[in-house]
């Protein structure tokens, strides 16, 4: 593929995926933060990070340098965290134009700063090129079980709309679902119609197997030479920059302390799940 009709081709599918979302940031406007980020390559990558305190979330959105576009949202009440990714086609190996996938897992309340503080910071120097001071290094995450996006309002209500377009790929873990399940005090079936296991992968919530000593039963896509076979699919995505913390200062009494900045960090989620082919996976290898 020439490279007028690639940047043709990602301008397109850079306009229809935030095309939505963008024009919501850009009218809201008040909450959002446009963050310059080194990545590992020494490349720029501009961060787009929004909260909206009434919803209690937050989105961080960016493009990666190889034109994968990363959605994150996080769902402060569900503890619930989605990072969407979507990925252009090799056209020229017999890929679509773009995939998508959604993986969601349980968040930490306190793994990043609470949509109320985010909606009232106001950025310096817009142009300066940020460095997170922590590197929170790499989570595995082994994805056991797929999403049923029209039952997935059970795990969070945000996961409709923003996985829409990959109804076929959207994956969780059951570990995910046992701490949801303890959180909000609801039955572990109550979201069996929100999850499907995939066909390797045992049934945990009706039998006695152990999570532990039952990891999905495939090969892994770089050991398979045959483009049609099933495999499990390796993705990592890295959040560059994010505020982690809220940081507070010693103030004069009567006050003790105060807010007075915030506390960066970097993290990465390296993601083993389920495909029918190894086409879907080319970037395994």
């Amino acid at each position: 593929m020439s490279s007028e009709k690639r940047f043709n081709r990602d301008i397109h599918v850079k306009f229809k995926f935030c095309s939505v979302l963008c024009l919501v940031l850009i009218g809201m406007g008040q909450g959002q933060l446009i963050i310059n980020v080194k990545n590992q390559g020494g490349d720029i990558v501009q961060e787009t990070i929004y909260a909206n305190a009434t919803d209690d979330t937050i989105t961080l959105e960016f493009q990666r340098s190889d034109g994968t576009l990363v959605t994150q949202l996080i769902d402060f009440r569900n503890e619930v965290q989605i990072l969407k990714s979507l990925i252009l086609g090799e056209e020229e190996r017999g890929q679509s134009q773009y995939q998508v996938m959604c993986f969601i897992f349980h968040f930490p309340k306190n793994s990043f700063i609470s949509s109320d503080a985010m909606s009232k910071l106001r950025q310096k120097n817009p142009s300066t090129v940020r460095t997170p001071e922590e590197d929170h290094g790499r989570l595995n995450h082994t994805m056991d079980y797929s999403v049923v996006l029209k039952h997935s309002h059970v795990i969070s209500p945000f996961i409709k709309d923003i996985c829409a377009e990959a109804g076929q790929a959207s994956y969780t873990r059951y570990e995910d679902i046992m701490k949801w399940s303890n959180i909000h005090g609801i039955p572990t079936a109550s979201y069996l119609p929100a999850i499907k296991r995939f066909p390797t992968t045992p049934d945990y919530i009706n039998s006695d197997i152990s999570y532990e000593s039952s990891p999905i039963g495939l090969a892994n896509c770089t050991d398979i030479k045959k483009m049609w076979t099933p495999c499990l699919c390796h993705l990592e995505q890295c959040i560059g920059w994010y505020p982690c913390e809220l940081k507070y200062c010693k103030g004069k009494a009567p006050i003790s302390s105060y807010r007075c900045g915030i506390k960066t960090c970097k993290i990465c989620h390296l993601f083993v799940y389920y495909i029918a082919q190894k086409q879907q996976c080319l970037w395994d290898e």
